[in-house]
């Protein structure tokens, strides 16, 4: 129990945020809590029952540890404050636990736009369209967060960056990795430009097809990553009834083997046939 140990600072990030070390297993974890580092000021002990300590969790890699480290060390506690009101936000919106990182992933983020919004260099996001139209609920939340980033700050947070807080947002409630997230996007946009070389087809931009096709293509890389199976008992029926989809599926999954350096489960591949067919049949009807 959290209120049996004792946790050594290791170092205090900043008047809410301090890194420490468990007196029981000497793992290290990241404390959050309103004024907490100004109360240890340098080394010390943290009590594991203090009424302070908002969220205590833990970071697995030893690098990315490193990484948050440097990061934090120089965050604006306004930017601390508002990315609370945030992920508050998030939490109210999404049942379940939110991920762990978000609390030190986001206020990095924001920290890092507002110095670019003020230096005025440019953001831009090709995956905009996209992420509205895969993450629509998550891009309500980070377009009321970037009002909250507005209206603290002076800056005006362009619609290319609240994609990016979408890919924040959902990653939060997912635990899937932003960075993982942009990746998927990028391969996306590869395979649909192959669909569309290799039927010869073309997609009314937001259309239900054009949708439901990126939706499809995001979630499988998504499965694929994570590892995560699907049942599809139809594998022999799709290989010999869609036969021409199956080979576009297997172009595809390549394609995908390749940015991901991941192999594709043939249920996948069947499954992304079946969609395939389906696809190309609406498209003809409503030629």
């Amino acid at each position: 129990m959290r209120e049996h140990e004792q946790f050594q600072v290791q170092r205090v990030i900043g008047n809410n945020v301090v890194m420490v070390q468990g007196s029981k297993n000497g793992k290290e974890y990241v404390i959050i809590g309103k004024g907490i580092g100004f109360a240890v000021k340098g080394t010390g002990v943290i009590e594991g029952n203090d009424h302070r300590i908002e969220k205590l969790f833990r970071l697995e890699d030893r690098d990315e540890w490193s990484q948050y480290q440097i990061l934090l060390e120089d965050i604006d506690p306004k930017v601390m404050k508002i990315t609370d009101e945030i992920i508050s936000d998030i939490g109210e919106q999404f049942a379940g636990k939110l991920n762990d990182k978000i609390y030190l992933a986001l206020p990095s983020h924001i920290q890092f736009t507002i110095y670019r919004l003020r230096n005025g260099m440019d953001i831009v996001n090709p995956f905009l369209q996209e992420t509205k139209m895969t993450f629509p609920k998550e891009y309500e939340i980070a377009y009321k967060a970037a009002e909250k980033i507005n209206a603290e700050f002076q800056v005006q947070i362009p619609e290319d960056e609240i994609g990016f807080l979408t890919y924040h947002v959902y990653s939060a409630v997912s635990n899937v990795p932003v960075g993982q997230l942009v990746k998927a996007s990028n391969i996306v946009s590869e395979l649909m430009d192959l669909i569309r070389e290799e039927r010869n087809i073309t997609f009314e931009y937001g259309s239900m097809n054009h949708v439901r096709l990126m939706i499809h293509l995001r979630f499988s890389i998504e499965r694929i990553l994570q590892g995560s199976l699907i049942d599809n008992p139809f594998v022999k029926h799709i290989k010999k009834e869609y036969k021409r989809e199956y080979i576009l599926a297997k172009k595809l999954g390549k394609a995908m083997q390749n940015s991901l350096s991941v192999e594709v489960p043939e249920e996948e591949l069947c499954f992304l046939a079946m969609h395939l067919y389906r696809l190309f049949q609406t498209l003809e009807k409503n030629k």
